[in-house]
């Protein structure tokens, strides 16, 4: 006898597809028209499935009811998609672009980056009691780095094609995909010293001389200097390898557009394996088998050949993903009741950090940077420095270090870092949210912002522009004259003689001119050549003219064609061209 089968298996999965189909249904109208990020709806999303609200899906559940096994999906999870997403990044960079632009970049990872690590320990230490200072170096050293998931909020889409220059998005993708590896160093800088000087030397020997040795020789050497040649090294051999294969015919379309993804999938799993730093590797690597441009030119979304790239698309399948599982796993009960900073300190301390992290040091530098143009790209990248992906890794590295302090390989931690693991989860996950709310949330606000008192002035001062009346079958637009008494006919004002009128469907109606012949436009949504006869009484077009009229062949239906809102339209093709051409002999 048939039974309902509701295993955990079952419904995550229906719930994960239900999401992402009925998102899809209104992607477009909510990211390209509302502005909004498919982060800050994922997560919401999350929460309203997890068991803080319906309980479709239960995190805990899936790891074995063990908070150890949770935290380590959770680790792994976001690793593939870092690693993913910095593939992609470092392939979305111009040819040799790390090296001609390394000044710029230097100064953004250097000075700029540990002034950030430094003010939010700074911020972190003052308002969280009995907090030491090495705690909130790790905290602060966890948030430090801008995520490359939420920086596609402002360099990809209409708002970024229409407000972010270039130069100014090329530079933001290159400094989120490097500085996500970079965020090791400062964040091991206090872990060792934690380690080996946080108790006293009790548990560890060596004092801060080893620390400082580790962190020279373990984080900068084996973790970092490493991990940028083995993802050059291995992203110049995967480029060889396809630029051979391709040139033969070797590898078809499918395989060619698929293969960053799986060069992501084989850094982050061979770095694991070694130790070494997947997330910095991954994103020199993408870079490195781009070096020539071959590759990103050739998966360029090709609309005049039809063919789609693959990298958007998965790359929102793993954003909607991750977004929901942050939301399901993320402890939101944590924020009210903790043991570590009571929610009146809480709130001002995420304020105080999106304020002063970034922007006092990008306003500081940005002279120097010959991509910020002015003071107003300044402040707009100074403030878009979000906090996402990156911190949840960090979060999760830092727990994984903190189990190995525990006295005897125990399940007791030890006596001076009781505290650090509640602290960190709960201020590095509340700035996660914090900033995926606000930098979520700030394009569409600042948009409102702007345009609702302009309309409500508009609206209050001349209602009457809105108003339309025919005359002799033709919308004309009333104008108010300087005296604000009399109405302008289209006679008296040239402003409005001139303003193209349309009919339904898109074609304009064409105007006499002096000699009684009519011109004619081409159509703005069919782009076919339809002239129009003036319906007004009185008027006929001449003998000569009717008569080409008449001979003019008929119009041709074209093909249909599924075009999506953010499609560039197509070349245009011979029939029109011909029609063109006909229309202009006229």
């Amino acid at each position: 006898m048939p039974t309902l089968a509701l295993t955990n298996f079952n419904i995550v999965v229906a719930v994960l597809g239900g999401w992402i189909s009925l998102f899809g249904l209104v992607s477009y109208l909510l990211k390209e028209n509302f502005y909004l990020s498919e982060a800050l709806i994922s997560l919401l999303a999350g929460l309203a499935f997890s068991p803080h609200a319906t309980n479709f899906v239960r995190p805990l559940d899936y790891a074995g009811s063990s908070e150890e096994n949770l935290s380590a999906v959770t680790l792994y999870f976001t690793r593939l998609v870092l690693g993913v997403q910095l593939v992609l990044a470092g392939v979305q960079l111009p040819s040799r672009y790390l090296k001609r632009e390394w000044k710029p970049l230097s100064l953004l990872l250097g000075p700029v980056m540990t002034a950030m690590w430094i003010i939010t320990s700074l911020l972190v230490w003052a308002l969280v009691p009995n907090l030491p200072f090495l705690h909130a170096l790790v905290i602060g050293a966890c948030v430090t780095p801008t995520d490359p998931v939420l920086s596609n909020v402002i360099v990809k889409g209409r708002f970024a094609d229409h407000n972010v220059p270039k130069d100014l998005q090329k530079i933001i993708i290159a400094e989120s995909g490097a500085n996500d590896g970079l965020g090791y160093p400062f964040l091991y800088f206090a872990l060792y010293l934690i380690k080996y000087i946080g108790d006293g030397g009790v548990n560890e020997s060596g004092g801060a001389g080893l620390a400082i040795g580790l962190w020279f020789g373990e984080t900068w050497g084996y973790t970092i200097i490493l991990s940028v040649i083995y993802g050059a090294v291995v992203g110049w051999i995967a480029k060889e390898l396809l630029h051979f294969c391709e040139e033969r015919k070797f590898v078809d379309r499918e395989s060619f557009l698929v293969f960053a993804f799986s060069l992501a999938l084989f850094i982050t799993g061979t770095c694991g394996m070694i130790g070494s730093d997947d997330i910095l590797a991954c994103f020199i690597a993408g870079n490195v088998f781009t070096w020539d441009d071959w590759f990103r030119l050739a998966t360029v979304d090709e609309v005049r050949a039809r063919t789609i790239s693959l990298q958007p698309t998965i790359d929102m399948l793993l954003n909607v993903t991750i977004f929901m599982w942050y939301g399901a796993v993320c402890p939101w009960s944590s924020f009210v009741a903790n043991g570590v900073i009571p929610i009146y300190r809480l709130i001002p301390l995420g304020i105080l950090i999106l304020l002063f992290r970034r922007l006092p040091f990008v306003l500081a530098f940005y002279k120097k940077i010959p991509q910020i143009d002015g003071l107003r790209q300044a402040i707009f990248m100074g403030f878009f420095g979000p906090i996402g992906c990156s911190a949840v890794f960090y979060l999760y590295v830092t727990l994984e270090f903190l189990t190995t302090l525990n006295p005897n390989q125990g399940g007791v931690p030890r006596w001076d870092v009781a505290h650090l693991q509640e602290a960190v989860s709960v201020i590095v996950w509340f700035m996660v949210v914090c900033s995926v709310v606000v930098h979520g949330l700030s394009i569409p606000l600042g948009k409102f912002g702007f345009y609702l008192p302009r309309t409500i002035s508009r609206t209050l001062s001349s209602p009457e522009e809105l108003i339309s009346f025919r005359v002799g079958g033709r919308v004309v637009p009333r104008s108010r004259s300087r005296d604000g008494t009399a109405m302008n006919t289209p006679s008296e004002s040239r402003s409005v003689s001139a303003r193209p009128v349309f009919r339904i469907g898109g074609t304009v109606i064409a105007e006499p001119t002096a000699t009684g012949t009519s011109t004619s436009r081409l159509s703005t949504t069919s782009e076919m050549v339809t002239p129009q006869i003036n319906p007004e009484p009185g008027f006929r077009p001449p003998e000569s003219e009717s008569v080409v009229l008449s001979n003019m062949p008929s119009p041709i239906l074209p093909s249909r064609t599924i075009r999506f809102p953010d499609e560039a339209a197509p070349e245009t093709n011979d029939l029109q061209e011909s029609e063109i051409d006909a229309a202009t002999k006229l």
